[in-house]
């Protein structure tokens, strides 16, 4: 019996001992492969960025004239005016090392603006529908939350406020369309916005709580 006892200990710190060693070559390599691709990155030529996908900002299909007296709003106008002056990029699932091994490091400051751009851009319009949408202009809101899902924003509740609003607006066909836009953003909330939309609505907590 003690025997085999201490047969099974042995073979368990055998095993633990392997596993341990195995982990750490893993762990030895990912190291590894990082700053290698990270030493590549840093040493990239300055490439020209005429490829990128910018966003234009169509302010005259965006309902600009509603609510224009709440202060909320006006804010949310004098920031969209003041983003359609500048360069926005959705470098959304994107890190540094692909920017730099992609466009060359002499460009990653100006990409982070871009990204910092579209950042704001994409909270400032979830911002901007939810408000409309507490006020009933649901069909405004629309517009607002389908402009945000073009440029493959990954706020979930952009895409669950415009998932309610087809089904209040009797549109629910519509809903498959956006769970093909969700499919397609490069972002870790890909997976639970899809299956969010697959579900049934409310999806959203503005209707939950009604």
């Amino acid at each position: 019996m003690k025997t085999l006892f201490l047969s099974s200990l042995i073979l368990f710190c055998v095993v633990i001992a392997y596993t341990n060693k195995k982990h750490s070559k893993i762990e030895e390599k990912f190291k590894k492969d990082f700053w290698d691709r990270e030493a590549k990155a840093n040493s990239t030529r300055r490439k020209p960025l005429d490829n990128l996908d910018y966003i234009s900002i169509p302010l005259d299909k965006l309902p600009t004239n509603t609510m224009t007296e709440d202060t909320k709003v006006q804010e949310i106008l004098d920031i969209m005016e003041s983003l359609s002056t500048v360069k926005i990029v959705n470098l959304t699932g994107f890190t540094n090392t692909d920017l730099k091994l992609e466009y060359g490091t002499a460009n990653i400051t100006c990409l982070s603006d871009y990204d910092a751009n579209y950042t704001l851009l994409v909270r400032t319009l979830q911002d901007w529908a939810e408000l409309l949408f507490k006020n009933s202009f649901v069909s405004e809101a629309q517009t607002v939350l389908e402009f945000a899902v073009s440029t493959k924003t990954d706020v979930s509740h952009s895409y669950y406020l415009l998932a309610d609003i087809y089904e209040k607006q009797g549109e629910t066909f519509k809903i498959e369309k956006l769970i093909e836009s969700a499919g397609e953003i490069r972002s870790t909330m890909k997976p639970v916005i899809v299956r969010t939309l697959q579900g049934s609505g409310p999806y959203s907590d503005w209707l939950r709580s009604e």
